[in-house]
Order: C-alpha cells, then sequence, then structure tokens
C-alpha cells in the first residue's frame, strides 16, 4: 500500500491543493494511493487564527481526493519553517505507513534543494557566523537565513541560489528534506512544480489564486454568501460548496480579525516576555507600539501595520503574539522536540482501511477526540499533556473569533465522508 504524505494549511483548500494531490498519485503510478494529509489547526504557521474550523477544512480536503486528514499541534503550526517541517515529517512518519511525501515547488531546478539539504547548517561555525552578522545588520530572519546559506554553499552561481531561495516554497521544501534527514527514515519524494502564476499574487486572478488572495476575498465580504459565489472557478466546487453551506447554516462566521486585534491589544500589559519568539527585544517593540495607539478606534489591520519592522518579519511577531495569548513559553518550544500524539480529523472509507493499519503501526497514540487523550493523559509525559492544552486553548480562541462554542472541540468527532 502506498500512502503519500501532504504536510498543508488548506486556508482554505483551494485549485492547487487538488491538483496536488491529484498529480501526487499520478507520479506514484497508482491511482488507489492513500493520501494522507496534515494540516494546522486553529493557527497557521504565519501566526494568525485560520479562515475556517479544522474539521471543516478537513472536509474539504476529504471531498476533494484526501483520504486521511491529521491535525498538527499547534506548537508546531504556529512556528517558524523549520519547527513547522520538522512537525508535520515527524507527525506523517509516526503514523508507521507513509512511504512517499509530495509538497510543491517553484523553482525549476529542485537539485538545487536537494543538494543544500546535504549541508549541516546547524554545527556550521561559517553559517552561525554569518547569520549573526547578517541578523546584526538589520535584516530579516528569512533574508539573513537566504544570505547566510548562500555564503558557505559550493554552489557557483549565488545570484541563481538566492532567487531561489527566496521563493516561497523553497525554504520550506529544503526543512522538509532537511527533517526526513534527521529523522532518518528511506521515503520517497516528490516534489511538485506548481502551476499558473496566481500563487504569487494577491490578488484573486487566473485559476489558480493563492490562498491568501482567497482569504482576504473572504474577510473582505464578510460571510455573505452571494458574495462568495465569485470564488466559483477559483476553488473546487466541493470545497467551496463546503464553505457556502456552512456558513448559511450559521455553523461559523469568518475570524473577527478587529475582535482578534483586540485580544491581542489587551494581552499587551501583561505581557510575558518569557513567551515564545518574544527574544531579541520583541516583547519591548510590541509594548512601546501599543502604548502609543492609546485610541479605543484600532482595527487589526492598523495594529499590524503600526508593529511592522524591518527587524522582525510579521510572522514572528504573529506566532509571539499568539504564545503570549495561549501561554507557550519559549522554554517549552525548546524542550518539546516531538509530536506526542496523533489527532485524526477525518477520513474516507479508504482512509478507515489505513486508519486500522496506522493503529497497528503508530509510534504513538492516535486519538479522536479530546476525550480519547484524556483518557491516556495520566500515562503520557507531561510535555504532552503541554501540547494537548495549548491545542485546546487556540481552539478556543479561534472559536470566539467565529461565534462558536469555545468548548465545543470536545464534542468534535473525526468527519468521515464517503
Amino acid at each position: 500500500m502506498r500512502v503519500i504524505g501532504i504536510i498543508a494549511e488548506f486556508n482554505p483548500f483551494h485549485n492547487g491543493h487538488e491538483y496536488l494531490i491529484s498529480k501526487a498519485r499520478e507520479l506514484v503510478n497508482d491511482d488507489r494511493a492513500i493520501v494522507m494529509c496534515v494540516i494546522s489547526g486553529p493557527f497557521t504557521q504565519r501566526g494568525l487564527p485560520a479562515l475556517m474550523p479544522k474539521h471543516a477544512r478537513a472536509t474539504q480536503a476529504l471531498k476533494c481526493g484526501a483520504d486521511i486528514v491529521l491535525e498538527l499541534p499547534f506548537t508546531f503550526a504556529c512556528a517558524p519553517s523549520e519547527r513547522f517541517a520538522f512537525g508535520g515529517i515527524e507527525l506523517l512518519m509516526r503514523t508507521g505507513v507513509m512511504t512517499d511525501l509530495a509538497f510543491g515547488i517553484d523553482c525549476d531546478d529542485f537539485s538545487v534543494i536537494e543538494k543544500l539539504s546535504s549541508v549541516d547548517f546547524d554545527s556550521s561555525e561559517d553559517y552561525k557566523n554569518a547569520l549573526r552578522a547578517n541578523l546584526a545588520s538589520g535584516m530579516s530572519f528569512p533574508a539573513a537565513r537566504a544570505q547566510a546559506i548562500c555564503s558557505v554553499s559550493d554552489i557557483e552561481d549565488k545570484d541563481m541560489l538566492l532567487k531561489t531561495l527566496r521563493m516561497p516554497n523553497s525554504i520550506l521544501a529544503l526543512d522538509y528534506l532537511r527533517a526526513v534527514k534527521r529523522i532518518g527514515k528511506k521515503i520517497n519524494i516528490h516534489p511538485i512544480k506548481r502551476i499558473g502564476e496566481g500563487y504569487s499574487s494577491s490578488e484573486l486572478v487566473a485559476e489558480f489564486p493563492s490562498a491568501t488572495a482567497i482569504r482576504e476575498f473572504c474577510l473582505k465580504n464578510g460571510s455573505s454568501t452571494a458574495a462568495l459565489t465569485a470564488l466559483n472557478g477559483k476553488m473546487p466546487v466541493k470545497a467551496l460548496a463546503k464553505m457556502l453551506a456552512d456558513l448559511s447554516e450559521g455553523r461559523y462566521r469568518f475570524p473577527d480579525m478587529d475582535l482578534y486585534a483586540s485580544f491581542l491589544f489587551n494581552s499587551v500589559p501583561t505581557l510575558n516576555a518569557d513567551a515564545a519568539y518574544m527574544g531579541d527585544g520583541l516583547n519591548g517593540h510590541i509594548s512601546n507600539t501599543v502604548e502609543k495607539i492609546r485610541s479605543k478606534d484600532f482595527s487589526f489591520e492598523k495594529l499590524t501595520r503600526e508593529l511592522n519592522t524591518k527587524h522582525f518579519t510579521d510572522g514572528r511577531i504573529l506566532r509571539a503574539l499568539a504564545s503570549n495569548l495561549t501561554g507557550q513559553s519559549e522554554e517549552f518550544v525548546q524542550s518539546c522536540k516531538h509530536v506526542p500524539y496523533i489527532r485524526v480529523l477525518g477520513f474516507n472509507k479508504e482512509g478507515r482501511y489505513c486508519l486500522k493499519i496506522m493503529g497497528k503501526c503508530a509510534r504513538v497514540p492516535i486519538i479522536h477526540n479530546c476525550s480519547d487523550f484524556l483518557e491516556i493523559r495520566s500515562s503520557r509525559p507531561e510535555e504532552a499533556n503541554t501540547v494537548f492544552e495549548l491545542d485546546r486553548r487556540a481552539y478556543n480562541i479561534q472559536a470566539l473569533l467565529m461565534g462558536s462554542n469555545p468548548n465545543s472541540d470536545f464534542e468534535n468527532s473525526p468527519v468521515q465522508v464517503k
């Protein structure tokens, strides 16, 4: 049995995701291959609440080609590229059944990424020194990291290399390969070139618009199903139908980002300098910036605009604020190196069969809902309990923003799609 692992956010599920799933099956030359997706839960890698609840996004995926959808815990999902990638790869490998890994790439020559993945940057003093020097010069971390990689790489065409590393998915692809090598299990790798040009645009254009463009359109138009029908052709029909049905039936609304801004604003007076990603003076920058915004008439757009700085990326700032809200400390992030359990969000008939095999092969507990974890928590390390509590807090925050019951995750069972 071939089991293809895909790590994504599906925020929301769009045409590019559907293409990735179908192309992955084509590359393994097996129409019956199981596609197992790992997705972020309530919060995404950029540090923001997801557009839709995790079970709704899982349903979209299952209706559009996936067989199983698993949840990446908050501590790995709302994290920098390296931690996000390692968490997703390890979770897939801990199922005990994954044989293949597929992911999207932007570059034409994937051999560049493959060659870089063989370099042990973590033990390279030249790399560390270059990274520190680049950061000290005022570069953002992604730019500093790309420049540092170029400085220690033996690839001669530095301009080409830097251009490749600046492409949206290149660093993530590199971190996927490094995670695979770090874990040490041999699997088949399938890089899939993204098609169309819409994925690099914030405009809702072409057949393959970016998730960013779709999210911005949705947030701008609210829960108006009439306005959202403009997404027809921009998302798979079944994925769009799921979104429109949920909104029309009042199951949730898109997150109120101005309400989220108020959560962040009100959390600043008790800002924890020990919160994850809050180091290097970021806590001071946030406190000083918010102190200047005295007016109660503020928005998420205004807050993020005021917080913007060359020294810290928007993602770094938002991940730090999300960590502060959920109570995730930097000490915990440094100590929590592994995914402690597998949370199933949904499956279809073929996925059910694969889950039975996983039950015998998985290297960590498989849970289908919150009560499953409560039954085993006494036998798990304290670290696992903290991961679970962070997942719950993140879910509750997102639920409040969507007008849902904050504790409803206890009522959620995996979605089953025929």
